[in-house]
């Protein structure tokens, strides 16, 4: 076999134009005489969406096993289980004939109201890279490729194909890129899909320091990027900037466009060999694993169960859960006859089975429990107050209510973002008059992000939040709701009060083809803790039918570099009567910055298992960038001397444990002092400060007066003190002296100290 420089050199310059745009909508073109095969990839965030027709971009898909979705898998904080779930994938492309997986996304939920959130894992960027990370090992270990997307600040469905989100570097480096950073360099993903949007007013196809300086020259990335199905807009600039693959296909206008610019001097030759090796090495890693067989759907129905339970939330509980032998019960919802399993758009998969909450819920119970099922709302919009009279009737005379209730999907999709968070008007009703008529019900809610409940949560007994479970949610709805299992998940997202108390409220969601991230690094939790808002449900957050104790916390040293990094230990019990898991978090907060930063900031957190009464140490590690900013001043990541907190809790609002250590940076920055610096500035400049000494005592004893000895009086304000907003330049002058040096000589002069 030819090496990929061999087959390149071999190639025509019509054939590598063409290599670099799909045959069609899920393939890419192959060189038949030099032995390069197509590849097939197709949409897989979680299932595999193999269509029956390849040439077909919308026909119907092969069956597969439809897994939670992100939001859901993400809640239940457990890396080991994305990795099976991710093997799991990958055995089902291969036995489907496929070679790539287009996913995971990785965006960060900006805002509860973008359509997509469903397909993403969280508000923090340390979470979502985590969890990205392991689902890509998982399905690159069996040699199935992904190509994790969208690449970036794809945060809204809103002009997703157009605007412009207008994001400072430092916002960018500290919140829209680590998570796609982490996944790149610790699970090496074969691709990344470009986003559609522009990004400071570059489209993401064609954005160089993205796709080039950052991806490929900073973190190393070595497998191809394509673009987003529809998002080339400049073929040759695409080229330029970094983006190897072009899809769909066949588009012959843009072949023709790259043979062009590379004969008119537009693009140079070598720039598209760069596009062909990067596509034949993983067109040849594809190659490699082996396509076709069957998968086992039976077992991956079963994992996909586990899975859904994993990640549901228990977010209200009065101690109705679990049930104890119930015997009459309304089952209300069509939810709980047509589960809600996952959302709409490129990710649908046909799944292989579908257990309803009803049906398992039949299954489970004693063949003599009584079930009465009333579907409260309607398929559409329209306002039934009869299927509320109905399910009021069924819950006055039943032990219990259980309401299943499903956002709808014209409310949220891929496509387009949701219009508010709240429930249908119909489900806020039908939810009041059942609780009001039957104290002891249960909400279980299907739904791809955060929802509002001020308006009925307080009158119901217990919360269940289901998200979209995947094709085996129903069983796992009733294996929580019956003690079969333990509830364990924790919110991935924190569930606002209210909208309007949301970060992005303010900018979202753009106009004139432009969306300001105006709350910068502040979004989440880090935005609620900044603002010290109340929230319904915080991030991190999640109930159990048993109790955990946390104690004997303690750290690896009291001082340490910010090289070596910091093990954090805390003995984890479980003081109640139920076998469970736990996810403890460690946050940290950072006393003295040079730069502005959130209170605290997820950096690890670790998932435990424990029996009654058992007692196991957590031990997470946290390196140099859990103590880390981004300063886009110097272009790098940074650390200061000081007291660090590390916060051990049980979720963001939730601090267990409180431990200090003094940080030691060994990161030496360039002064960055100029003629115009301000007296703050000197002081905080380590260099600026020693040669600055010796003229303080000076300048504290002159301060100007403004205006004489009664200047400070006449102006209403006190010129005691140093004026530290005012540039040293300026000072000098203030001083009034003729005598050389002047003031200019006397800046340089100080300046000339703090770079010897």
């Amino acid at each position: 076999m030819l090496t990929i420089e061999e087959r390149i050199a071999h190639m025509t310059l019509e054939e590598k134009a063409a290599l670099c745009t799909g045959e069609g909508p899920w393939r890419t073109t192959p060189v038949e005489r030099l032995g390069i095969p197509s590849m097939v990839m197709t949409d897989g965030p979680h299932g595999v969406r193999c269509v029956t027709d390849l040439d077909l971009i919308v026909c119907d898909s092969k069956p597969a096993t439809c897994f939670p979705t992100a939001s859901s898998l993400a809640a239940s904080w457990d890396v080991a289980l994305l990795e099976e779930v991710g093997q799991a994938l990958a055995e089902e492309a291969i036995a489907l004939g496929v070679d790539m997986l287009l996913g995971p996304g990785v965006n960060m939920k900006r805002t509860p109201l973008c359509g997509r959130n469903f397909e993403y894992f969280s508000e923090d960027p340390y979470l979502a890279g985590v969890l990205a990370t392991g689902l890509i090992n998982g399905i690159q270990s069996r040699g199935v490729g992904v190509s994790m997307k969208h690449f970036a600040a794809n945060n809204q469905e809103y002009e997703r194909f157009s605007i412009s989100a207008e994001v400072d570097e430092r916002t960018l480096r500290e919140i829209y890129l680590p998570a796609f950073e982490m996944a790149v360099t610790q699970a090496r993903p074969w691709t990344l899909m470009c986003s559609y949007n522009r990004i400071n007013g570059t489209y993401g196809s064609e954005h160089h320091q993205l796709l080039t300086d950052i991806l490929r020259d900073e973190w190393g990335f070595d497998g191809f990027v394509v673009s987003d199905w529809g998002a080339v807009h400049d073929r040759p600039a695409a080229l330029r900037a970094g983006l190897d693959l072009e899809m769909p296909g066949p588009n012959p206008s843009r072949v023709r466009a790259v043979i062009e610019a590379v004969r008119n001097g537009e693009l140079d030759e070598a720039v598209l060999d760069k596009s062909v090796g990067r596509i034949l090495r993983i067109v040849d890693r594809a190659a490699a694993t082996p396509k076709g067989g069957d998968f086992d759907a039976s077992a991956h129905h079963a994992l996909a169960r586990r899975a859904a339970a994993s990640g549901m939330v228990l977010l209200k509980n009065d101690g109705i859960l679990p049930l104890r032998d119930p015997r009459r019960l309304a089952v209300i919802g069509r939810a709980a006859h047509d589960p809600y399993i996952q959302g709409g758009g490129s990710s649908h998969v046909h799944p292989t089975e579908v257990s309803a909450p009803l049906d398992e819920l039949r299954q489970l119970l004693p063949p003599d429990a009584t079930i009465v099922h009333t579907p409260g709302y309607p398929e559409g919009q329209d306002f039934d107050q009869a299927l509320i009279d109905e399910a009021v009737a069924a819950a006055e005379q039943s032990e219990v209510a259980l309401l299943f209730i499903a956002l709808p999907a014209y409310k949220e999709s891929e496509g387009y973002d949701r219009p508010d968070l709240d429930l249908t008007e119909q489900q806020v009703a039908l939810i009041q008059a059942v609780s009001a008529a039957q104290p002891r019900t249960v909400v279980i809610l299907n739904n791809g992000s955060a929802v509002t409940m001020s308006a009925w949560i307080d009158g119901v007994a217990a919360v269940l939040e289901a998200w979209m479970m995947g094709q085996a949610g129903g069983g796992a709805i009733a294996d929580i709701l019956l003690g079969r299992v333990n509830p364990s998940g924790k919110l991935a997202e924190t569930f606002p009060l209210r909208l309007v108390d949301t970060p992005a409220r303010i900018n979202y969601p753009g106009e004139n083809g432009v969306v300001h991230y105006g709350e910068r690094l502040y979004i989440g939790y880090r935005y609620y803790d900044a603002k010290e808002l109340p929230v319904l449900f915080p991030f991190g957050y999640g109930l159990s039918y048993t109790s955990f104790a946390y104690g004997n916390p303690r750290l690896s040293t009291e001082s340490f570099r910010d090289v070596d990094g910091l093990t954090v230990s805390v003995d984890v019990t479980n003081t109640g009567e139920m076998a469970g898991a736990e996810v403890v978090q460690v946050y940290v907060h950072d006393h003295e910055a040079r730069l502005g930063r959130p209170y605290k900031e997820l950096k690890g957190f670790a998932r435990v298992y424990l029996e009654p009464g058992e007692t196991q140490t957590v031990t997470i590690p946290l390196d140099f960038r859990a103590f880390a900013y981004y300063h886009p001043t110097h272009r790098r990541w940074v650390t200061d001397d000081g007291a660090v907190d590390i916060l051990i809790g049980a979720s963001a609002a939730d601090i267990r444990c409180t431990l200090t250590a003094m940080l030691h940076s060994t990161v030496e920055l360039p002064s960055t002092l100029n003629r115009e610096s301000t007296i703050r500035a000197w002081i905080d400049d380590p260099r600026g400060r020693k040669v600055l000494e010796p003229l303080l005592s000076l300048f504290q004893a002159q301060t100007v007066t403004l205006g004489g000895e009664d200047g400070a009086a006449m102006l209403g304000m006190d010129t005691g003190g140093l004026p530290m907003d005012m540039p040293l330049l300026v000072l000098l002058h203030f001083q009034g002296s003729s005598a050389p040096p002047t003031p200019e000589e006397m800046v340089d002069m100080l300046l000339a100290q703090v770079r010897d």
